[in-house]
């Protein structure tokens, strides 16, 4: 690639749900990330949530949408997911007991893995996404 070429830049990743007020709260509360002016109340078939300096959420209403069956060898499969970083096995632990009272389900414990220390979730629509330790540098 040469400095004339002009490449795409990721704006917002689109989760699929069909609550996603309940999806976006959910996101909201655990990333800390505002709405975007508007979406704040009410009932919207497109939702986003700003995050300065970062790639926006945002959140599109759809009639179905089937869970994720990984990590299981099911028929569904994750086809995407978001991961988040914590910087210690303690900080993992409290993020832990955050998601579950947000009301994120635990899919998978590694967290005693002495490599790489990490949870995988389903959020309340049943995306899977991974928190896992990256010490910082």
């Amino acid at each position: 690639m040469t400095d004339r070429e002009k490449v795409p830049v990721i704006r917002q990743v689109v989760l699929d749900g069909t609550d996603i007020r309940t999806l976006a709260e959910f996101y909201r509360r655990l990333l800390g990330l505002a709405y975007r002016p508007g979406d704040e109340d009410g009932d919207a078939d497109w939702l986003v949530l700003r995050n300065p300096g970062g790639v926006q959420l945002a959140f599109q209403q759809v009639d179905v949408l089937p869970s994720a069956s990984w990590p299981d060898n099911s028929p569904v499969p994750q086809q995407f997911h978001l991961d988040m970083t914590v910087e210690t096995v303690a900080d993992l632990d409290d993020q832990h007991s955050r998601v579950l009272r947000l009301g994120g389900h635990l899919l998978l414990d590694r967290s005693e893995d002495p490599e790489e220390p990490l949870r995988v979730y389903a959020d309340p629509a049943g995306h899977p996404f991974c928190v896992f330790v990256t010490p910082a540098v």
